[in-house]
């Protein structure tokens, strides 16, 4: 199979397996693995934050983060096209009793300007009947958008803002390392402005498990609190902070290719007749491509690839989302396209 389905279903690297096998492990509830310490240790240090805490999931570490940032009964301002606000289950409502007030960002790109922000914003002076706005929270890089990616100005311009209402900024960072790629810029330069981060460890970067949650100290005290609250202790859990360590060191550098993969597919499918996409706003390891003027449906697409072709797409609505990693190669992406192009064109 290729599967292209997301950069989460990559197989860990030899060299993670083995810092698997022989991770030094504690009772990480008790803060007594040191290769969950070290991890952590070594993230605050990359994105320039006073403490991270590792976490089994980037939705659990963006959920802890709402809870923290809002009191029930407020409002957490996001791009309509979020992943916290449409993949999280509507989690900020049953667990923080926050409520999702999207915005559309004006270009369509899912990056939002400050002046769409403000719009939203329900501070001090609105009516008393009115909910208030506790959070703000980005993407960046932007999944459902295709990856589009925020620049640095452009957070610091939000997180100013925002801030000089007096309210939070949340990074969902999820895919944070391939947008400091695009932009060329570190990840502690993107995240700096916000006051938490999420980055997953199990997405671009390739480990099996895990992500990260970083910000202030005391947030994080209190952080760890809501993890095992909600289930998240996992003792001797060095066995995969192991895998997140071998990532964090590794995996960036090439990057850079997996982007490469994406944009050689993408100006691909924009000669497929009936495919609409435009390759320039391909960004990071992300393509959503449009079907409808094939006059098949995605999900028949999809199918089709899987069955006849051996390659996995993920189909929603006219669309269809394929996302290069680590474990597709260049010779893959042609096969993939060949395949497309064969399904489309009814062969």
């Amino acid at each position: 199979m290729i599967d292209l389905r997301s950069d989460t279903v990559t197989k860990p690297t030899p060299s993670m397996r083995r810092a698997m096998a022989e991770a030094e492990v504690g009772d990480d509830v008790y803060g007594e693995d040191p290769t969950v310490n070290r991890l952590q240790e070594r993230a605050a240090e990359i994105f320039e934050k006073e403490a991270a805490l590792f976490m089994p999931t980037g939705s659990m570490a963006n959920q802890i983060a709402v809870k923290l940032h809002t009191r029930p009964g407020e409002e957490v301002i996001i791009e309509e096209r979020g992943h916290i606000y449409n993949y999280e289950m509507a989690a900020m409502s049953a667990i923080s009793g926050a409520l999702a007030r999207p915005v559309k960002s004006g270009d369509g790109s899912g990056v939002l300007r400050w002046e769409e922000v403000r719009a939203a914003v329900h501070a001090n002076d609105a009516p008393y009947y009115v909910a208030r706005t506790g959070l703000v929270a980005l993407e960046n890089s932007h999944n459902l958008a295709g990856g589009s990616v925020m620049s640095r100005e452009r957070t610091e311009e939000i997180c100013d803002g925002a801030h000089a209402f007096g309210l939070r900024v949340h990074l969902d960072g999820a895919r944070v390392f391939n947008a400091a790629e695009a932009l060329g810029e570190t990840v502690a330069a993107l995240a700096r402005p916000a006051d938490s981060v999420m980055f997953c460890l199990s997405k671009g970067l390739g480990a099996p498990v895990g992500s990260l949650l970083l910000g202030g100290r005391a947030f994080i005290e209190e952080a760890r609190r809501w993890r095992k609250l909600l289930g998240g202790g996992m003792r001797q859990a060095g066995v995969l902070a192991a895998a997140g360590l071998v990532a964090l060191e590794e995996t960036p550098p090439r990057l850079a290719e997996d982007h490469a993969n994406a944009r050689h597919l993408a100006e691909g499918l924009a000669e497929v007749p009936g495919v609409r996409i435009d390759p320039v706003r391909v960004r990071t390891n992300i393509v959503i491509f449009d079907v409808s003027g094939t006059g098949q449906a995605a999900d028949r697409i999809c199918a089709r690839l899987r069955e006849e072709h051996a390659v996995l797409g993920s189909g929603f609505g006219d669309s269809i989302r394929m996302v290069t990693h680590y474990d597709v190669s260049r010779d893959d992406v042609e096969f993939a396209l060949g395949a497309l192009k064969k399904v489309v064109s009814g062969q």
